[in-house]
């Protein structure tokens, strides 16, 4: 099995305030995907599909990670903490609600 660190970062807008969310967010994936052990950095929007009944906030990134030292060193990036203390921790940003889960292939 390989050590890949597979994050799930998803994101509610405020009202009004998707697709300036959208906008951000996509503004990081030129900086992120150049970083080392970026595998896979990309924003997705949910849609409606009659087998996919699960609940989530309509914005996500899909990530994936060579290693966790590699997640690890760019949650640390000043652009990547400036974003969440910016758009989701201060009361004046665009994030209603997130939630980031990270993930590993290492099941045993």
């Amino acid at each position: 099995m390989s050590k890949k660190v597979y994050c799930v970062a998803s994101f509610k807008a405020k009202e009004g305030k998707e697709q300036e969310l959208i906008e951000v967010l996509q503004g990081l994936e030129p900086q992120t995907t150049r970083e080392d052990g970026c595998i896979q950095y990309i924003v997705t929007k949910h849609f409606e599909h009659p087998n996919a009944m699960g609940k989530s906030f309509p914005i996500v990134f899909n990530e994936i990670w060579a290693s966790n030292e590699d997640f690890e060193l760019h949650c640390q990036k000043p652009y990547i903490t400036e974003f969440f203390e910016t758009h989701c921790v201060n009361p004046d940003g665009l994030v209603a609600d997130f939630n980031v889960c990270v993930y590993t292939d290492e099941v045993n």
